[in-house]
């Protein structure tokens, strides 16, 4: 058995917004009129509902046709005003001529059209006033929420491109100079250099292969940051300690992918390089309320240039379009020549 298909709801308004209309025409004759018949007031009933149906079903097409449904409210002004007159006249012949058919008059048709068309002919303007304003109202928040709905796609898109470009210039930054690490290693003892190039590999494959993942789990970040540092120790050797402490419960949570390792970098480049003792890169992260804290501090002096390199620069950027305010980065000295960098970022579990 085919099934039936539904009415659409326009279709359902329509049929709906007529019949009540119409049912509210013929109570008010009703209550108004002594000699009410049951039978006329039947056919009223169901051409009430066929004629505004068909002036109004006619009219949605000529709209359309024409892209009324698209104008400004200027020009379409313009132009439903007189349909609206229009569809009232024709509101009225259809009135007029349906009474004077079944009511039998002696008179001429025009000049019983002349003498009674007022009140069908005000009914009309009301009603297909409200019809036709209340169907263009309904498009025009359509075309609201569709333009709104693009925007937003837009945006989306405006921001994953600026993510995008942002973790493109990032990379080449980070390969390089672990390359410059390669490079003083290669004279010095070839052995070290070859080990040092495996873990350049790892670092290529695990950061080209997730460039466009806006988040990645902690173990993931981790397991970067961990090769990074071995390829640092291989450079700075007992120079260079590592402390790296984790709450267990926070193994689920994602971070921005080379979040904790620009800092690590930041750490080594400004702190350990600098510093002929070396000392501990020390990694925390933890949960504060909502927000979970990567933390990484190092020996050195917070100078202008530790805060505003490109990886700093581009990590405050990613944290601002991703979280859109409601992460932060800060870098403070400490005590004693210590260095602490800290990133805030919403707790978020990785699906």
């Amino acid at each position: 058995m085919k099934k039936q298909t539904p009415l659409s709801p326009y279709w359902q308004c329509q049929l709906a917004g007529w019949t009540i209309a119409a049912l509210y025409w013929e109570v008010d004759a009703f209550v108004r009129s002594p000699t009410f018949s049951y039978s006329f007031a039947a056919l009223n009933f169901v051409a009430d509902i066929g004629v505004n149906l068909l002036l109004t079903h006619g009219y949605r097409r000529f709209a359309l046709q024409h892209s009324w449904h698209l104008l400004r409210p200027k020009p379409l002004m313009l132009r439903i005003m007189p349909a609206i007159v229009i569809l009232a006249i024709c509101f009225t012949l259809a009135v007029t001529l349906r009474f004077y058919w079944w009511g039998y008059h002696a008179q001429p048709f025009f000049q019983y059209l002349q003498t009674n068309s007022q009140v069908p002919f005000m009914t009309g303007i009301r009603t297909m006033a409200v019809w036709v304003l209340a169907w263009h109202l309904y498009h025009y928040a359509q075309q609201q929420n569709a333009a709104a709905r693009e925007n937003a796609r837009l945006q989306l898109l405006a921001k994953e491109m600026q993510l995008d470009n942002l973790t493109a210039q990032l990379n080449p930054h980070f390969f390089f100079n672990s390359l410059n690490n390669i490079k003083s290693l290669v004279l010095e003892d070839p052995a070290l250099a070859r080990r040092a190039i495996d873990l350049l590999s790892d670092l290529l494959r695990n950061a080209l292969y997730k460039r466009s993942d806006q988040l990645v789990t902690l173990p993931e970040e981790l397991q970067l940051v961990s090769d990074y540092l071995e390829l640092e120790k291989l450079r700075f050797e007992d120079r260079l300690q590592v402390d790296i402490r984790v709450d267990p419960a926070l193994t689920g949570i994602s971070v921005p992918p080379l979040s904790i390792q620009t800092m690590v970098e930041n750490a080594i480049k400004h702190g350990i390089a600098h510093s002929i003792a070396g000392g501990c890169v020390a990694i925390n992260v933890t949960q504060q309320g909502a927000h979970i804290l990567l933390s990484v501090q190092n020996p050195g002096v917070l100078q202008s240039s530790t805060s505003g390199g490109l990886g700093i620069r581009n990590l405050r950027e990613r944290l601002l379009l991703q979280f859109q305010g409601r992460a932060s980065f800060q870098i403070t000295a400490l005590p004693e020549e210590q260095v602490l960098s800290v990133v805030s970022i919403p707790a978020v579990q990785r699906p």
